[in-house]
């Protein structure tokens, strides 16, 4: 294993001719890798091309090429983000280059030249063609030369001979190349030899190799991330996760319960920790928090951010954090790490050098578990459409349609589990950790016009939704800032790394809509890394990344207003309704009478209702301070409620007596002169 050191800033320096991304447009772009052992990856040639300003790159990291093409411009390619694989590229149809890099002419003297900005010990290349739905475009063979200075070159040899590297036969398994030796350089060169006959000069590459130790270096120590916390920082298979949750509950027997929700369809159980003063109960006025991760097999870092946080919480508490310490006590928390385990087991096996863009993303059967949902939007809004709300509907707790329980539909047993759990639990707030971007996205996902890709759908909570989007993004070390690169084709840091789910695209049937619609709990995803499946010396940048924006969020389920509906006996009543006046969109009480609901600063005219009782209707404040507003309920039986009460209570039925029967008894009445 060679050294490594965290973040070196590189350029890449690339060939292209003026008619490949524009005409006569010059681009300058940088990337920057974090510490990886072997692996330290140079990555390149993934999706967008787009103008980056002077505080990206310096004008000395770019050295032009020297190369064939038309009028001799010069591109310069960019990197997803700092970590994003290269075999991961190519996720939109609109990407004119479907990630690649793309010759300016197919002939032998094309190449491609990355500067790592310091000596590097490169060890492979891995390659893939070019991810088109409408061009089969690969290289078949290459040479690897490199330099210290980029104008003498050394090409690899075999023997005396040049090394030709064979590459790929096809565009999307990749292959990869170990170099017979380690090489110590500062540039390296790709040159293709030969590519597919009926396509063109199209690859997509990671370069393997690790930054050689430099304390010198100004680019590392100024991008050098580190981390206090003494945490377990590696990739856990199946196994490994059981047993770190194990011993976290070991650690804090406490407040920590182990628990599962159901197997996967391979039958691996999908197990949760509990983190509680209390575990195992609901205490009234308490509200229940939830994370999730892994919905997406080969969407990995979630899933480890999830384990990082339940040590952390753990170690945290034990040594007296005060700020862990009040959030666990008054807080019920539940981290459910794995939501598809058979899918993470496919992408854990090949690993996070050769995992792709899909590999283990669905179920065993299949089916992708953050869509699987039923589509509860368009029975709403078909009800809203025939005014049947709220007469013959509530404009919440959308009911499950029949045809979606049946076992013959095409439902994932994960994805039963999940809802089943999530209507067992009174939820109030919920993120989805995803891969693959650095945004963080809120209901409704679902467009509200019919055949309509792209469209804000805001829900009727949408002002509550953005604050909570933005209090993840905004603690989050790079998704509102300006600087970073794009994951993709969108910079979601200009809208301050939120976005409504149904303007980014539209998702019928997603978790996020299902649970604000069916249940209580307002759900978000959190797309946390750009790279889904980073290697694993990675995790501890991610996870600084990550660690205040998670502490956040699940501080925000205290917002708003929260309390307890109560008949005149003191006794809770659940499934009481509670309405605030010009928000449509109502909660249910638990089963012990009490309930939050998420609202930002401000005052609100709230009602509770329930069947048999007279509702009642009270002001409720809102302050820009942590903790929510107590607002409590007595509500008072209904005489017809009561009379039936009575009546049952008592085995007897209702009072009605036939007209005939009332009518000879008023006769006989007036007779008797009464």
């Amino acid at each position: 294993m060679c050294p490594y050191v965290t973040s070196v800033k590189c350029a890449m320096n690339c060939s292209f001719n003026s008619g490949m991304l524009g005409f006569g447009k010059r681009l300058r772009h940088s990337f920057q890798h974090s510490s990886l052992p072997h692996r330290c990856v140079l990555q390149s040639f993934l999706n967008k091309q787009s103008t980056v300003d002077d505080l990206r790159i310096n004008s000395q990291c770019v050295v032009q090429c020297d190369c064939v093409s038309v009028n001799r411009h010069i591109w310069y390619t960019k990197l997803l983000h700092m970590n994003v694989s290269a075999l991961q590229a190519g996720l939109y149809d609109d990407d004119l280059y479907d990630g690649a890099w793309c010759a300016g002419r197919d002939d032998p003297l094309q190449w491609f030249e990355v500067d790592a900005r310091r000596l590097t010990k490169f060890t492979g290349v891995i390659t893939q063609g070019r991810s088109s739905l409408w061009s089969s475009d690969w290289v078949t063979s290459y040479k690897v030369m490199v330099s210290n200075d980029s104008h003498t070159w050394i090409t690899l040899k075999n023997g005396s001979e040049d090394l030709i590297f064979s590459a790929n036969r096809e565009k999307e398994i990749p292959v990869r190349n170990i170099f017979p030796v380690p090489v110590v350089a500062r540039y390296i060169r790709v040159n293709p030899r030969s590519w597919f006959n009926s396509g063109n000069i199209c690859m997509r590459v990671e370069i393997l190799g690790c930054p050689m130790p430099d304390p010198n270096n100004y680019y590392h120590r100024r991008n050098e991330v580190i981390t206090t916390d003494d945490l377990d920082f590696r990739h856990h298979s199946y196994k490994e996760m059981r047993q770190l949750m194990k011993v976290v509950n070991e650690m804090c027997p406490n407040i920590t319960r182990i628990y599962n929700i159901g197997k996967s369809h391979s039958g691996l159980k999908l197990y949760a920790i509990e983190i509680s003063d209390n575990p195992g109960e609901h205490e009234l006025g308490e509200p229940e928090f939830r994370y999730t991760a892994g919905s997406h097999g080969n969407e990995v870092l979630g899933r480890e951010l999830l384990l990082l946080l339940m040590q952390f919480m753990c170690l945290e508490y034990l040594s007296g954090n005060q700020r862990i310490r009040h959030l666990v006590d008054e807080t019920r928390i539940h981290l459910l790490p794995s939501v598809n385990p058979d899918g993470y087991e496919k992408a854990f096996e090949v690993g996070s050098e050769l995992s792709g863009w899909s590999l283990g993303r669905w179920s065993n059967d299949g089916i992708d578990i953050h869509h699987n949902f039923p589509d509860l939007n368009s029975i709403l809004w078909e009800a809203e459409a025939k005014k049947w709300v709220p007469r013959k509907m509530f404009n919440h707790h959308v009911p499950i349609p029949e045809w979606y329980q049946s076992k013959n539909a095409s439902v994932a047993v994960e994805t039963r589990a999940l809802a089943a759990w999530m209507e067992k639990i009174p939820f109030v707030l919920g993120g989805n950790l995803q891969g693959g971007e650095l945004v963080v996205t809120f209901p409704y996902d679902k467009t509200r016009s019919q055949g309509v890709i792209r469209e804000q759908t805001p829900s009727p909570d949408d002002h509550v939704f953005r604050w909570l989007a933005f209090s993840y993004a905004s603690t989050h070390r790079l998704m509102t800032d300006a600087n970073r690169r794009a994951c993709h084709t969108e910079d979601f840091a200009k809208e301050d790394g939120t976005i409504n789910g149904a303007s980014w695209h539209t998702a019928a049937g997603s978790m996020n809509d299902f649970s604000y619609l069916h249940t209580n709990c307002f759900e978000l995803s959190m797309y946390v890394g750009c790279d889904k499946f980073p290697h694993e010396s990675e995790l501890p940048e991610e996870w600084e990344n990550n660690r205040e924006s998670l502490l956040v969020f699940m501080e925000q389920v205290h917002r708003g207003i929260k309390g307890v509906v109560r008949d005149l006996q003191g006794r809770g009543i659940a499934n009481a309704i509670i309405s605030v006046e010009g928000i449509n969109h109502d909660i249910r009480t638990a089963a012990d009478g009490d309930y939050w609901r998420l609202l930002n600063p401000g005052e609100y005219r709230v009602t509770a209702r329930a069947e048999g009782y007279s509702l009642i209707s009270r002001k409720c404040e809102v302050g820009y301070e942590m903790g929510a507003t107590r607002c409590d309920f007595t509500i008072i039986r209904t005489n017809l409620s009561r009379i039936k009460e009575i009546m049952e209570k008592f085995n007897k039925q209702p009072i009605r007596m036939p007209i005939r029967h009332l009518q000879a008894r008023r006769s006989r009445a007036r007779r008797l002169g009464t």
